[in-house]
């Protein structure tokens, strides 16, 4: 993680600002933004978490991964 703070925030400290106190405050907010994605997907698998484990839930995500990669395999052969 370090390596992504000093390879990327960089780029989005505004000219003439602190780079320190800058940066501290963009990890920070990425921080708050990766807890709340994971919370975000905690509370739907607790929700959801029943029908995940079912069969026919398994078949109907395994169906839409195999169309999304079969998809991503066209628009691949088709390009130039």
């Amino acid at each position: 993680m370090g390596a992504f703070y000093v390879a990327v925030l960089p780029q989005f400290v505004p000219p003439g600002a602190d780079h320190f106190s800058t940066g501290l405050l963009l990890t920070g907010v990425h921080i708050v933004l990766g807890l709340v994605w994971s919370a975000v997907l905690i509370a739907f698998a607790a929700v959801l978490g029943t029908w995940l484990r079912k069969p026919q839930a398994r078949a109907v995500l395994d169906r839409i991964t195999g169309a999304v990669i079969a998809g991503f395999a066209v628009r691949l052969a088709l390009s130039d």
